[in-house]
């Protein structure tokens, strides 16, 4: 049987693969060139994802029992940003799958073990580790691509699932990252397959009653949205009505 793990995991594997082919056709302009997130470069925000899997990797590593030389996370970022824009794409390519390898080979009794991430109050399921590292890929494949091709859009099965993720294991993130108190009033937005909740706290649901706002749009333009993704320069065809705006929306979800 499918599991949750398993779709978050397929999802990853499909980020990975598409970046994979396009890396090694990247000319050094367009490596040097401004990524999705404005202030990193396209190879800026690679070697971000790809410190981020080899960070990501120990932890889920350790919980299976294999031995990880320490190093301090500072010292980890502090080498990739001193590598060169093409290693830092190089980079990515083999620490990001060396992270779903590790994955990979987990077997059921090691899926089951608790995992700490060293930044969360308590240790988390997999699936949590797997959908958090799902809500850095997506979105920051999304910087690399667009970089350089602006049509370029989230990758729609990761949409989708970061939705349900969104509703579900990872609906604490938006308690960090969710500015609700932007908003005078109670905002419940019908978006594809369900909706958004904003009154003092932000929800996510796969239905939604009496909507006061209906976004228009596809799903991987709503995860954009709530990942501060969705500035006008890439919300074409997007449109909010109802009792706020997009321009509002954006102000509740200023994104990381």
């Amino acid at each position: 049987m499918t599991t949750l793990a398993d779709r978050v995991l397929a999802a990853l594997r499909a980020n990975h693969d598409t970046l994979a082919a396009l890396v090694p056709n990247l000319s050094d302009a367009q490596l040097k060139g401004r990524s999705g997130a404005a202030e990193w470069t396209v190879a800026q925000a690679l070697s971000h994802l790809g410190s981020g899997a080899e960070i990501s990797r120990k932890p889920i590593a350790i919980a299976a029992g294999e031995h990880v030389e320490a190093e301090d996370n500072q010292a980890i970022w502090a080498r990739w940003n001193a590598a060169s824009p093409g290693d830092q794409a190089a980079g990515f390519v083999k620490y990001n799958a060396a992270y779903l390898d590790t994955v990979d080979g987990l077997d059921a009794e090691q899926r089951d073990l608790p995992i700490d991430l060293g930044f969360l109050p308590e240790p988390v399921s997999l699936v949590v580790a797997l959908g958090l590292r799902l809500n850095e890929v997506a979105n920051h494949a999304w910087d690399v691509r667009v970089g350089v091709d602006p049509s370029a859009t989230l990758e729609p099965g990761s949409a989708e699932l970061l939705l349900e993720l969104f509703g579900g294991p990872l609906a604490f993130l938006l308690g960090f990252s969710g500015k609700p108190d932007q908003l005078e009033q109670e905002v419940r937005l019908a978006i594809p397959g369900g909706g958004i909740t904003i009154t003092d706290t932000i929800t996510v649901t796969d239905t939604i009653n009496d909507p006061t706002a209906t976004f228009e749009g596809p799903a991987e333009a709503v995860v954009r949205l709530l990942t501060g993704r969705l500035s006008a320069e890439y919300a074409a065809g997007v449109s909010v009505t109802g009792n706020v705006t997009l321009d509002e929306l954006r102000k509740v979800f200023p994104g990381y």
